[in-house]
């Protein structure tokens, strides 16, 4: 299936930095809490990810990342997720983060 450039517009994806990371026990499948912060125009939002096999909460504090940021919020156990978080599986189809290879402004959206 193909998409116009104008689909791929619709799709909100910005930069922001991990703030906050928390063990998320409740979680079906192992998964971490995460607090991202994408500037002044969008602030901080909350999102969960089943990242354990190659993140830790205390290492994902400062982080860049990318999240698709105007989804609907969506319930998942006791914590309301606000953005989803981008990745990639790898060979064995564990999550790695999507982020810029370099600084930029928290907010930036991907184009």
């Amino acid at each position: 299936m193909t998409i116009s450039y104008d689909d791929f517009l619709k799709v909100d994806i910005r930069v922001g930095r991990i703030t906050r990371a928390e063990p998320f026990p409740e979680a079906r499948k192992p998964a971490i809490k995460l607090w991202v912060d994408f500037g002044a125009e969008l602030g901080e939002k909350k999102s969960s990810a089943q990242i354990t096999k190659h993140y830790t909460p205390e290492g994902l504090v400062g982080r860049e990342v990318l999240a698709v940021v105007n989804f609907p919020p969506r319930q998942i156990g006791p914590v309301m997720s606000e953005v989803l978080v981008l990745g990639v599986p790898d060979a064995e189809g564990e999550v790695v983060l999507i982020g810029p290879g370099q600084d930029v402004p928290l907010g930036g959206r991907l184009f």
